[in-house]
């Protein structure tokens, strides 16, 4: 039996398989999880890592939140938890267990509960929000501000007229006991995360490659970005890059020996008491590193045990990298592509679980998942959306910045198109044409900004959403 009459003739059984992972393969935490899924306020969908572009003695770190936010979804608009743990945990010692921990809560208050309002009777800022919302910030177990303005969702032109006043009241300085600490925001933002969600989930569709699937459609072969016109909530931190290392020095020198760190993101909940209030131990139940992970590798009887570990726990998902599901899926589906291999990945291993050799690798052993940033690696002047896969090394998945385009660069690393650069110097294998698959859509769909906290203003709720696709 031929390649393709064997793919064609397993295409019923593959289909059915696709369709039971269904909304869980490349969503970049979008609901990734059965668990998760229901409780999207602490859903940790997107961690992005970058040396700071303008203040390249930092680093950037942003957490979002809560995706898929129609803007006009009022009058409870997407607030913070004041219930949950929100947490980013920093590794600098190559170990899978977090040296430094951010932890973020927020408290709300309601002026009038007799009001449906969010806003109060005038726009903000000169009249007061009805619903407001503050936060602490704590490194490990020091106090670096509390009682800070969380700033109000963009509601509209009469509500918010001015809105990016508002969103600057967001940007708090934080202090600890030896001084500056860095700033914070935490608030609405347009979801950074670009994809097309639409296509991808309708049995492993790519619009450039459809003529290739196993059930072609004539149609555009443009990308559809589905997450356009969303918003998501954004903890966004910018700190010395001495508060990540583990000597706590500044990092100049990408060889020096304290410039790579591994870096994850989080919420926890308190578990119930037998009084049935949330006064327990803090649980998990949500944590990310590496983009994709907990979708594509990870399957969907173990996503929320997944979601409810540590990296320095994540060997026992090994064989998921090493015969990951989503190479035998892409044979299935696009027949006339080069094979993938489907078992012996250690380059999934090495790459997700280890780190690029001399450039952000922090173990040679073992598999902890684990965004992983070379400090002295200074920010690119003109970024490639492709990141390292087109020699950009202050891009994925060295770090993670805001632009990089996450969906086509896992791709076409899954199905070993790993493009020119890693072929030539780390000898990783280079398919042609799984070289050049794309869902595309290679921006996302508002300007990022120059400056802290860099993500884009999120979409108007009178404006935005459906009412702005709509061309109106």
């Amino acid at each position: 039996m031929t390649r393709t009459n064997r793919i064609v003739g397993l295409g019923a059984v593959a289909l059915l398989t696709i369709t039971s992972i269904g909304g869980t393969a490349l969503a970049s935490s979008h609901r990734e999880a059965p668990l998760i899924a229901r409780d999207p306020s602490v859903d940790n969908t997107d961690l992005y890592a970058f040396v700071s572009p303008d203040a390249p003695d930092t680093a950037t770190i942003i957490a979002n939140y809560s995706g898929f936010q129609e803007p006009s979804g009022g009058p409870n608009y997407f607030s913070w938890d004041p219930t949950a743990l929100y947490w980013i945990k920093v590794d600098n010692n190559g170990d899978g267990v977090a040296d430094v921990t951010y932890t973020f809560t927020f408290t709300t208050d309601v002026a009038n509960p007799d009001s449906f309002l969010y806003s109060g009777y005038g726009p903000i800022p000169g009249t007061p929000a009805n619903v407001t919302q503050t936060l602490s910030v704590m490194r490990n177990d020091e106090s670096l501000g509390t009682g800070l303005a969380v700033p109000a969702p963009n509601i509209g032109p009469r509500t918010t007229p001015k809105y990016g006043a508002i969103a600057a009241t967001g940007v708090n300085a934080l202090t600890g006991a030896s001084g500056d600490a860095g700033k914070v925001f935490a608030g609405q933002r347009d979801d950074p995360f670009f994809a097309d969600l639409g296509s991808i989930f309708d049995l492993g569709a790519l619009r450039p490659f459809q003529s290739a699937h196993l059930l072609p459609k004539p149609g555009t072969t443009n990308g559809v970005d589905t997450l356009s016109a969303y918003n998501v909530n954004t903890i966004a931190i910018q700190v010395p890059k001495s508060q990540l290392t583990v000597d706590s020095k500044d990092v100049t020198d990408a060889t020096a020996t304290d410039a790579v760190v591994g870096i994850w993101a989080g919420a926890s909940r308190q578990s119930m008491s037998a009084t049935g209030t949330g006064t327990g131990d803090w649980v998990q139940v949500s944590r990310l590193g590496n983009p994709l992970i907990n979708e594509v590798i990870i399957p969907l009887g173990q996503k929320d045990a997944w979601n409810a570990g540590e990296p320095k726990d994540d060997a026992q998902y090994e064989s998921r990298y090493l015969n990951p599901e989503l190479a035998a899926i892409i044979n299935t589906v696009y027949p006339t592509l080069p094979d993938i291999a489907t078992t012996g990945r250690t380059d999934l291993e090495l790459i997700l679980g280890q780190g690029v050799p001399g450039l952000n690798q922090t173990n040679a052993t073992g598999l902890f998942d684990e965004l992983r940033l070379n400090l002295g690696v200074p920010p690119t002047a003109k970024p490639n959306r492709l990141g390292v896969l087109a020699g950009d090394l202050a891009g994925f998945p060295n770090g993670r910045r805001l632009g990089d385009d996450v969906i086509d660069i896992e791709i076409r690393a899954v199905a070993q198109g790993y493009g020119d650069f890693l072929a030539k110097n780390f000898q990783l294998p280079n398919l042609s044409p799984n070289n050049v698959l794309a869902d595309g859509v290679n921006k996302n769909d508002a300007a990022f900004l120059d400056t802290f906290p860099y993500v884009a203003t999120p979409w108007q709720g009178y404006k935005g959403g459906t009412y702005r696709l709509q061309g109106k």
